[in-house]
């Protein structure tokens, strides 16, 4: 059986679930880390914790919870489906949703952290110039926040592409929908094709060299654009 007839549908399906995830991530974890960064609230320890919490919780048990929620049974599950979305598990949009939860802390804690490092002082400067709250978050915070940006974005897809307890908990093993490169390596080494396995882990491993030098240069230039 040829190779690349055999897991090209994994790797398209792994680059679609990690750009995905990254977009939406993108979306999702900017305006949070921003509150994170300003707000005085008393909640924010606890939000902070939340949103770390897929760094500590096993895999597999995140990836039970979301299945059970997502059930039939559950509360996500009986929502979509009176909204005739049909179930998530098992489905490439489960994958997304599983993945958006458990990424979460790679694309909040980079821009919290660059949103953190701007101090009070830019944003004062802009208020006296009577620039709108709006106006200073898209022209001032977003703008120099840039390089925790494209470093949550590079982790965010990094770790999608690495998934694995969580994307074969809920996606389960679907060739052609929800079979991503982690689970094809496992289902390779079960079936003793270790040549398969040997080609798709060394890409991986490429892979995550390749980020971990990107990362690298990011913060080497953000170190000499600060002095």
């Amino acid at each position: 059986m040829d190779f690349s007839v055999v897991d090209s549908p994994a790797i398209w399906i792994t680059f679609k679930l990690a750009l995905f995830t990254t977009v939406i991530l993108l979306i999702l974890a900017t305006p949070l880390a921003w509150w994170l960064a300003t707000t005085h609230s008393r909640a924010k320890g606890a939000i902070s914790a939340l949103v770390a919490m897929p760094l500590v919780l096993p895999p597999s048990v995140l990836g039970f919870y979301l299945l059970v929620m997502m059930g039939p049974e559950g509360f996500v599950g009986q929502l979509t489906q009176n909204l005739g979305l049909g179930l998530l598990p098992f489905t490439f949009s489960g994958l997304v949703v599983a993945s958006v939860i458990y990424s979460l802390p790679f694309s909040v804690q980079p821009i919290q952290a660059a949103f953190e490092q701007l101090g009070n002082r830019p944003m004062e400067v802009a208020s006296t110039l009577r620039a709108s709250p709006m106006d200073r978050f898209f022209t001032i915070a977003l703008p120099m926040a840039r390089p925790g940006l494209l470093t949550a974005m590079v982790l965010t897809f990094a770790h999608t592409v690495g998934e694995f307890g969580v994307v074969l908990m809920l996606g389960g093993n679907i060739e052609g929908e929800t079979r991503v490169l982690s689970v094809a390596i496992y289902d390779h080494v079960e079936a003793l094709e270790y040549n398969k396995a040997h080609i798709l882990s060394a890409g991986l491993i490429a892979f995550s060299f390749t980020v971990l030098l990107l990362l690298q240069r990011l913060n080497h230039k953000r170190k000499w654009q600060h002095i």
